[in-house]
């Protein structure tokens, strides 16, 4: 017996409660990894790492009128809290309208966007498998402040979207045209 396979009979493995344990994480209000991009405020506050891959929690401060565009993700699930505000979603086939206390659940592989039509809205992403906080990082720049970000002077060009699409497609998401209403 090499002295490592000594070593690690001795040494005593986590059960999986002990495992589970040393999980446990919480984050107050305001905590959190603080992002801006497409206009929003993205606070992640659960990652893959710390749920085991499980899920990410995404809180969104998005502006009123803030409308997502049309998009679907193949990868996960993602349901949709709502805390403030009033929003409409289109999922699939359905529009569903969404105020405080409103729980959506979207499928992965369906088609799926939303638009604030009172706000500031603030959601939970709730996304299973976990992983696209990873996209939310690479898409946008850290916070510096937990509020909207600058509205920018012009939309984005048609190069800047391109390398979204680019950026999102690495992750699972597809960008689909038209957006909702046009």
């Amino acid at each position: 017996m090499s002295l490592r396979e000594d070593q690690a009979q001795k040494e005593p493995l986590l059960s999986e409660a002990e495992e589970a344990a040393s999980r446990i994480f919480a984050l107050g209000p305001g905590e959190g990894e603080a992002l801006w991009g497409d206009g929003l405020l993205a606070t992640i506050k659960a990652t893959k790492k710390q749920t085991d891959g499980r899920c990410t929690l995404v809180e969104i401060l998005a502006p009123d009128g803030y409308g997502s565009g049309l998009h679907v993700h193949h990868r996960e699930d993602e349901g949709f809290w709502i805390f403030e505000g009033e929003l409409t979603f289109y999922v699939g086939d359905q529009t569903i309208t969404a105020r405080p206390g409103s729980f959506l659940f979207g499928p992965k592989d369906v088609p799926h966007a939303f638009t604030v039509d009172s706000g500031p809205a603030r959601l939970l992403f709730v996304l299973s498998p976990a992983g696209l906080e990873d996209l939310f990082k690479e898409m946008g720049e850290p916070a510096r402040a937990l509020t909207l970000p600058p509205q920018p002077e012009a939309p984005p060009s048609e190069a800047e979207m391109q390398q979204m699409a680019v950026i999102a497609a690495q992750h699972g998401v597809e960008f689909l045209e038209p957006p909702p209403g046009q």
